[in-house]
C-alpha cells in the first residue's frame, strides 16, 4: 500500500491525543500537520497539549516539536501538505459542519470523529466490519459539494459500538425484532480523566446529553442502505436506551435484552459471533482485530479493565448470554470507547477508504 500523509485537526484534544498515538508509527499514514484553536497555534505540540496530556503513553518523540497550525485560519496550508485529515474538534455542532465542509470543499477529505455530519444523508457513517458499502455514497457527496477529491466520513457513536456489532450478525438469520440497551459509558467519552472528572468518583451519572438519542437512531442509519444520492435508515428493529456515566477510566459496557422474529439457540447465536467477520478482516486492514467479536464463557467477563484493550482495542467482547423472562435473551457487550470507538474505529475507517481508492 503506498504512504498518504496525513493531518490531525483537534490534535490536542483527548480523541486527538489518541489520533497522535495511533499514528506515530502506522505503516500506511504519515503524519505531517497538526492542528487546533488558535490559542494552540503556533505552539509546539508537547507545550500545547502541557498538563492536558491524558494518555497513559508519553507524547511520541516525532511529535513533540512540531508547531500546531490553525485549524481554521489554515486550512488551504493544511488542505496542500496533506492527502486527508482526520477530524476530532471541540466546538459547536454547526461550526463543525461547516468546518468539515471547508476542508471537503479545498479537496481534502475528512474522516469525522465528530457527530456533527452523521445525520447529513449523503455522508457515510460507517462500522467496517458492518457496512463498509455505504463509501459508496461519496460518489453522489461529491457531486453535491462540487468536489474531485474531497469528501467527509463519519464514525458513529461510541457508545452504539459494543452492542451493535454483537447484534449484527444476528439480523439476517433470526430477525432481531427489537432490543433494550443500558451502557455503562467510561469518563474518557466525556474527554475527562479522575483529575478533571472528580464529581464521577463513588458516583454513577444517569444523564449523558444527546447519547440515548443517538444510540437509538444512529444503528438504523448503520443498518440502511443507499438510494439515489442518499443513505435511506432501515426501519427497525426498535432500540430504547439509557445512557450512564459510571467511574471507569475507559471502556463503555452495555447490557442488552433482545427478541428475535425466531429465536435461535445459544449454540447458534454463539456461533454466528464467532465466525463473524467482515472486509476488514478480508483486506487484512493493519487495525483490523483478527477475530471481530470474541465471547467468554466466564460468568464475570468481559470487564472493562481486563478485557478492554483486548486486539489493540479494536475487538468487541461478549459474555453472560442466557434467557431472559420477558425478553428472548440478555447479554452484556464491552468496547474501548476511545480506540474501536473513536480513534481507532476513524483509522480503521480510513484505512478502508484508502485500500478502496478514495483517497488516491
Amino acid at each position: 500500500m503506498k504512504q498518504f500523509n496525513v493531518g490531525i485537526i483537534g490534535a490536542t484534544g483527548m480523541v486527538g491525543q489518541r489520533f497522535s498515538l495511533l499514528l506515530a508509527e502506522h505503516p500506511w499514514f504519515n503524519v505531517k500537520v497538526l492542528a487546533a484553536s488558535p490559542r494552540s497555534a503556533g505552539k509546539r505540540y508537547e507545550d500545547a497539549v502541557g498538563a492536558k496530556w491524558a494518555m497513559k503513553s508519553p507524547i511520541p518523540e516525532k511529535f513533540r516539536d512540531m508547531i500546531v497550525m490553525d485549524a481554521t485560519a489554515d486550512i488551504e496550508k493544511i488542505a496542500s501538505q496533506v492527502d486527508f485529515v482526520f477530524c476530532a474538534v471541540d466546538m459547536k455542532k454547526d461550526e463543525i459542519k461547516a468546518l468539515e465542509e471547508r476542508y471537503a470543499k479545498a479537496e481534502c477529505p475528512v474522516v469525522s470523529n465528530n457527530s456533527a455530519h452523521r445525520g447529513t444523508p449523503d455522508v457515510p457513517m460507517v462500522v467496517p466490519e458492518i457496512n463498509p458499502d455505504h463509501i459508496e455514497i461519496i460518489k453522489a457527496q461529491r457531486e453535491r459539494l462540487g468536489t474531485k477529491r474531497g469528501f467527509i466520513a463519519v464514525k458513529s457513536n461510541c457508545s452504539l459500538q459494543s452492542y451493535v456489532p454483537a447484534l449484527n450478525p444476528l439480523m439476517k438469520d433470526f430477525g432481531v425484532k427489537q432490543a433494550m440497551v443500558c451502557t455503562y459509558q467510561a469518563i474518557s467519552g466525556a474527554g475527562k480523566t479522575f483529575e478533571t472528572m472528580p464529581e464521577i468518583i463513588d458516583n454513577v451519572i444517569p444523564y449523558i446529553g444527546g447519547e440515548e438519542e443517538k444510540s437509538e437512531q444512529e444503528p438504523l442509519k448503520i443498518w440502511g442502505h443507499i438510494e439515489g444520492d442518499k443513505i435511506v435508515s432501515a426501519e427497525g428493529p426498535k432500540i430504547s436506551s439509557q445512557c450512564l456515566r459510571v467511574p471507569v477510566s475507559d471502556g463503555h459496557t452495555a447490557a442488552i435484552f433482545v427478541q428475535f422474529e425466531k429465536k435461535p439457540s445459544k449454540e447458534e447465536i454463539i456461533k454466528a459471533w464467532k465466525d463473524y467477520s467482515g472486509v476488514p478482516q478480508e483486506l487484512e486492514l493493519p487495525s483490523a482485530p483478527k477475530q471481530f467479536l470474541h465471547y467468554f464463557e466466564e460468568d464475570n467477563r468481559p470487564q472493562a479493565k481486563l478485557d478492554r484493550n483486548l486486539e489493540n482495542g479494536m475487538a468487541v467482547s461478549i459474555g453472560r448470554l442466557r434467557d431472559d423472562i420477558i425478553w428472548d435473551y440478555k447479554f452484556v457487550c464491552l468496547s474501548h470507547n476511545t480506540l474501536r470507538g473513536a480513534a481507532g474505529g476513524a483509522v480503521l475507517m480510513a484505512e478502508l477508504l484508502a485500500a478502496k481508492g478514495y483517497f488516491d
